[in-house]
């Protein structure tokens, strides 16, 4: 059966391209046209654990498509001169390996066989590498422009890119995960007499085990039985942390973000069971009642996490973590029409505030971000500028809370495109699950593959 989508390793020059001159944009897992809001091409994760870089990756090892340039370097004898040559070229990179470059456009080809460099192949080498660096230029220049893309290997979120890499196994680890954190703290809820109740989470993971079990059976009668019973399960699950997320988010808790995070699994795990049973318009119809629950939510914890004056996030002591372009992300997912000059202007006069008088902004401070309890101070407790200086430490901690959050709901919303072209497309879940790059070897180093339909596909993502 011939599909009407292409699955490939190499991002397209013409999507780097899109992304760079903002025709295209990334929403959760999904690359879309920013005019029509059509689909272009999904992202999918070729583990089932979230895309992860190391920072200590070069942009030597990105791959993109449309490729004429490749080096290698193989197994080079160089004269002590002409090794101190090239490593002063190679500018620090000398280790990474150049044979994972790809980038349309170029058309140089650099081999170095194994034999020993003479004066004059150093000189000629060097030269070579002269080139490569002007090509590495244009490169880390392309990469900054589709910083957009990029980001998605590095933006923190407990959900994967597409609904097909959360699996019930996925599922039940980012629970454990959870379940962890909201241990751990315990202890600072103690301090102020509050406790949680875990014991929730056993049902969840009872229900999750009830659901794989389900999906094991050969017979179809028993694997539908026993999915909808996981489904009632999930349910159950709904409604128990819907109500606890309303009470932490009402409190300002420090835990808001894990319950909200739980309850996206909790729509997730009953998503998953009807996408099994592959009953894609019922799916599609729990994902979208789900975004809107969620979307609300998060957006109160977010606007409690901005603080009573937001520009404290702009504040000088924090040059260099978090600027206007960053604090204009934020508010541009809650308003899209917003610019950075739209920002500037709504904290024009909170700035001045900020600074003339900050004690009414640190005893306004939601828990969420610092409470009192937390705060060594004298034999008094901590005074004003004891918490004006922890609540400056976190404020970057906190940007990268509201960041997770906000990708977290941008991923759950963009699960839908996925159930609406697995049905629009014909494919059945089962089939969009096995869709691999038919010819292409992996690349070393690939963490992504690329879902392109045949023709940008009018998928709406509804919240």
């Amino acid at each position: 059966m011939n599909l009407p989508v292409t699955v490939t390793f190499m991002l397209a020059d013409w999507v780097v391209k899109g992304l760079a001159n903002g025709t295209l944009e990334r929403v959760g897992g999904v690359i879309r046209e920013v005019g029509t809001k059509q689909v272009v091409t999904w992202l999918r994760e070729i583990t089932g654990q979230p895309a992860q870089v190391n920072k200590s990756d070069n942009l030597l090892n990105l791959i993109f498509s449309g490729a004429n340039l490749v080096t290698t370097g193989v197994s080079t004898a160089f004269t002590g001169n002409g090794l101190a040559n090239v490593n002063q070229r190679l500018g620090g990179v000398e280790q990474a390996s150049l044979s994972n470059i790809a980038v349309s456009g170029a058309n140089l080809v650099a081999t170095v066989a194994s034999a020993a460099a003479t004066k004059k192949e150093l000189t000629n080498f060097n030269g070579r590498l002269g080139v490569i660096e002007e090509q590495l230029g244009g490169i880390e220049q392309s990469l900054k422009l589709t910083q957009g893309i990029l980001q998605v290997t590095t933006a923190s979120s407990i959900l994967n890119l597409g609904v097909s890499m959360m699996g019930f196994v996925v599922i039940a680890q980012r629970l454990k995960e959870l379940e962890q954190r909201l241990q751990q703290a315990q202890e600072l809820l103690n301090k102020i007499n509050r406790k949680i109740d875990v014991g929730f989470y056993a049902n969840f993971r009872a229900a999750i085990e009830l659901a794989i079990n389900a999906f094991t059976m050969t017979k179809p009668e028993n694997r539908r039985s026993s999915a909808l019973q996981a489904i009632n399960r999930f349910l159950e699950a709904e409604h128990i942390y819907t109500e606890l997320t309303d009470i932490e988010i009402e409190q300002q808790s420090p835990i808001s973000d894990e319950y909200l995070l739980t309850l996206s699994l909790a729509y997730l795990a009953e998503v998953r069971c009807y996408l099994e049973l592959e009953e894609h318009d019922t799916a599609l119809r729990r994902f979208q009642e789900g975004s809107k629950i969620l979307r609300s939510r998060i957006q109160k914890y977010v606007d409690i996490m901005l603080t009573s004056n937001p520009a404290a996030y702009l504040h000088p002591q924090l040059k260099g973590e978090i600027d206007l372009q960053r604090l204009t992300q934020i508010y541009q997912w809650i308003d899209p029409n917003l610019n950075e000059n739209a920002v500037f202007e709504m904290q024009r006069e909170n700035l001045f505030k900020i600074i003339q008088d900050s004690n009414q902004w640190i005893e306004s401070l939601p828990a969420a971000i610092v409470s009192r309890v937390e705060v060594q101070g004298g034999w008094f407790g901590p005074n004003h500028n004891d918490l004006k200086k922890e609540a400056y430490k976190r404020l970057p901690q906190a940007v990268e809370v509201i960041e997770s959050m906000i990708e977290t709901n941008r991923r759950f919303e963009a699960y839908q495109t996925e159930v609406q072209a697995i049905s629009q497309l014909g494919i059945g879940f089962h089939e969009w699950l096995k869709l691999t790059p038919s010819t292409e070897t992996k690349p070393d180093g690939a963490e992504l593959m690329y879902i392109i339909p045949s023709t940008p596909l009018e998928l709406q993502i509804s919240s």
